[in-house]
């Protein structure tokens, strides 16, 4: 659990990032603050967030219900001696999909495959993030496609790799994904690696492959 000192300093950058404005913050904001829940990014931008907010929503991400209660549950747990890492630990990674059109691709990802708009930044934007479970893709805006469509196609030249954990999840996976029409450069298919996955092609082309254990 981080200290009072550090969550303080937290919610003053979640002030200072409101005010400049910093369009990733928005998301975050929308996601703790039921107040803020159904405004656009461009609103809460716009809209007063005062220290008492920005230290509310460190408390939420915390798992407390106010700044206060966090406060009062920090001074009941004890303090434990972290020692330093002797090594770094990547925690995740986050593919980037190159699109023509961010606000076309956003709704493809939420509208076709369940994800979740985290964030999306300029405007008109430019930049977002899409999640969907512990599954993260970024989207960055180009003029025109960087792969040329037939070599992506020929080659199988895959924009991002997710899986699932068992054979009727990915069954699960393709039977959802396949009622909601989306194009698939290839259907649910047993590898002989021990695998099973299918393929689907998003606006731009890009190849997202689904896939989980065949048994």
């Amino acid at each position: 659990m981080p200290n009072l000192e550090n969550l303080k300093k937290q919610a003053k950058l979640m002030l200072r990032w409101h005010r400049e404005p910093h369009y990733p913050v928005a998301a975050q904001i929308r996601g703790h603050l039921p107040r803020f829940r159904n405004m656009p990014d461009a609103e809460i931008l716009a809209a007063s967030f005062k220290l008492s907010d920005a230290q509310e929503m460190v408390a939420r991400q915390q798992g407390f219900d106010s700044w206060q209660a966090l406060k009062t549950g920090l001074s009941t747990i004890p303090l434990k001696v972290k020692s330093s890492p002797s090594k770094a630990t990547i925690v995740g990674a986050e593919p980037q999909l190159f699109v023509t059109d961010i606000e076309r691709s956003c709704e493809f990802f939420r509208e076709k495959l369940g994800f979740s708009l985290v964030f999306s930044y300029g405007n008109p934007p430019y930049y977002a993030q899409v999640g969907r479970d512990a599954a993260r893709l970024n989207l960055r805006c180009v003029e025109r496609p960087v792969i040329e469509s037939t070599v992506r196609d020929r080659e199988e030249l895959l924009s991002v790799s997710m899986t699932v954990a068992t054979v009727d999840e990915i069954k699960l996976l393709f039977l959802e994904v396949q009622s909601a029409g989306v194009a698939f450069h290839q259907t649910l298919k047993k590898q002989a690696w021990g695998a099973k996955n299918f393929v689907v092609k998003d606006p731009d082309g890009n190849l997202l492959l689904f896939a989980g254990p065949a048994n």
